[in-house]
């Protein structure tokens, strides 16, 4: 019933609306939702920004990180340094069946020296006496032949690096959700063959293919959740991606010691992913994806099954319009109309562009190096303390993901500065190592732990850097520049990221020297990372303008924001 009585001034007052009148309009309101407009995207609409549904699906895909680490890290456990004389001797039997030549060794069990000439050659034969059956002692690792330790763990970083491409590449035809399945089954058969090889250069192949098959689950993993989330959500969930790697480092010990066997480690550490293949079942696939390559209406209905079933998960089901299908195939359209993305020398034009382009390259790659390398580092503090030490770095990681987090939520506009000038700090504070690195009289446990403390802070801070960059860089360049920047950066760290296990060897020379390299690397990251700046979006959102028909719709909630646009498509490390 509506009072035709004018207020002052003349003017008619609000309808008053009766009370059932009012319950029966918001009824029919929630009953059936208005339709969206053409250009909102519905799939977002319906299934909100995050939820249950989504974070189910996060910590399910989060699991491959953790064979991941496994794969990368196990050289830890499989090849752990052997003491000269009481775990291998030089076997000098080759050389006096054949000689009645008097044969003596130097005591670190590498040299020949034959006294009647005086000449010294390197040992070719060694006998072994350990309670583990080691990957050195399969290969003869040991003296000279331990830079073929660093050399597996290359062919590892370049099975990774080939893995992410080759993972951006077949999701061009292929739905992530299938590239992630085939990338797990083809890890079960390449890390069986990696751990039962006899052959060192079969050993190295596999060894690649298992990495390969690695950075092709996570690259469709990345894929799959950064689709179905949005804004700050979908930023914490590629920051916090590394948490779940770092829980594979902590982890390692713990699996390896179940295992006398370097082969058994290889077993132990691949058939964790035979989980991961039957958890696909509760896995959707990429929604926008199946859109943008949909041929028939079973595409349509496939979108359409798995977006009901997030929004009841979710228990938004009420936001589900009439013209649902409709508007799917609407955005199936637009999707398949998008531009191309623009080419690479285009990423050199704009504001700051260029030291844009020049400073995430190098720093993600100063980065990967040092994330890495440091890792496989703790090799060089001693054989005794590999458990402790590793777990230590992995808690380091987390805290340093956390901290990403942090910067990017509470301190977003300099959030690049932040991590910048702790990872200068950080390196500097690395870089101390050298006070005490003559120190002999020191007590053993004492130096190891400052060699952690010096060595922990700098993996924290390179993990904070690193998620942050992964996770935000692509907030530097427009919407159209997005994903060839990020495969650009990312692909020319992993290039350089194959460099990372041979600075380890400088640990011959001294354990600072090569602790110092990678804090030298964390310094000129921090540096790069300091020149970064997220661009301030110049034009406001555009917000229908809807008159309210009651006054608590009048809410300050309800008026247009400035904001980032943070659309994440990114190949993850």
């Amino acid at each position: 019933m509506v009072n035709p009585s004018p207020a002052r001034g003349g003017e008619p007052t609000a309808p008053h609306i009766l009370p059932n009148e009012m319950e029966n309009d918001l009824d029919k309101r929630m009953a059936s939702p208005p339709p969206a407009p053409a250009s909102s995207d519905i799939i977002g609409d319906v299934v909100g920004d995050f939820g249950i549904w989504q974070l189910r699906t996060i910590l399910i895909i989060f699991l491959c990180k953790i064979p991941a680490a496994w794969f990368m890290a196990c050289i830890i456990f499989t090849g752990p340094e052997l003491y000269p004389g009481s775990e291998f001797a030089c076997d000098t039997s080759y050389l006096v069946s054949n000689s009645n030549s008097n044969f003596s060794v130097s005591d670190n069990q590498c040299y020949v020296l034959d006294e009647s000439t005086g000449s010294r050659s390197e040992c070719e034969q060694f006998t072994y006496d350990s309670s583990f059956d080691s990957l050195i002692m399969q290969f003869n690792l040991v003296c000279l032949r331990d830079i073929f330790v660093a050399w597996t763990q290359y062919w590892h970083l370049f099975g990774v690096l080939v893995g992410g491409v080759m993972g951006t590449k077949m999701m061009l035809g292929i739905s992530p959700r299938s590239t992630y399945c085939v990338g797990a089954i083809a890890q079960i058969v390449c890390g069986v063959v990696t751990g039962y090889a006899r052959d060192f250069s079969l050993h190295c192949a596999f060894r690649c293919l298992s990495a390969v098959c690695c950075a092709i689950m996570f690259t469709a993993g990345q894929a799959i959740f950064a689709d179905i989330t949005a804004g700050m959500h979908r930023i914490g969930a590629i920051i916090l991606y590394d948490t779940f790697w770092s829980v594979g480092v902590i982890l390692l010990p713990g699996l390896s010691s179940f295992f006398n066997n370097w082969s058994l480690i290889y077993v132990g550490i691949t058939f964790p992913t035979v989980m991961l293949i039957a958890l696909l079942y509760w896995t959707p696939d990429s929604p926008r994806w199946l859109l943008r390559h949909a041929v028939d209406r079973v595409s349509i209905d496939n979108v359409e099954e798995i977006v009901r079933e997030g929004a009841a998960i979710n228990d938004r089901t009420f936001k589900i319009p009439p013209d649902f299908r409709q508007q799917l195939e609407h955005l199936s359209e637009r999707l398949k109309a998008q531009p191309p993305p623009a080419p690479w020398r285009e990423l050199w034009k704009g504001k700051r562009a260029k030291t844009h382009m020049v400073a995430a390259h190098l720093a993600l790659a100063f980065f990967v190096i040092n994330f890495m390398g440091m890792l496989l580092n703790i090799r060089s503090f001693g054989r005794d303390y590999l458990v402790p030490n590793t777990i230590a770095m992995g808690f380091s990681e987390i805290i340093g993901c956390f901290l990403a987090l942090h910067f990017a939520l509470k301190h977003n506009k300099w959030k690049w500065q932040c991590a910048g000038v702790f990872n200068i700090l950080a390196g500097i504070l690395g870089c101390m190592g050298w006070i005490f690195t003559n120190a002999d009289s020191m007590d053993a446990d004492l130096k190891v732990s400052l060699w952690m403390i010096i060595a922990t802070i700098p993996k924290a801070a390179v993990s904070c850097a690193q998620s942050m960059i992964l996770a935000c860089m692509n907030e530097l360049v427009p919407a159209n520049k997005k994903q060839l920047f990020v495969f650009s950066v990312v692909t020319w760290a992993r290039i350089w990221l194959l460099s990372a296990p041979f600075f380890n060897v400088l640990k011959k020379i001294d354990t600072a020297l090569s602790l110092t390299s990678y804090c030298v690397f964390s310094i000129l990251g921090g540096i790069c990372t300091s020149l970064l700046l997220t661009p301030r979006t110049s034009v406001a959102p555009i917000v229908p303008q809807v008159e309210p028909s009651d006054k608590k719709e009048q809410s300050p909630l309800n008026a247009p924001v400035w904001t980032v646009e943070s659309d994440v498509n990114n190949t993850r490390l």
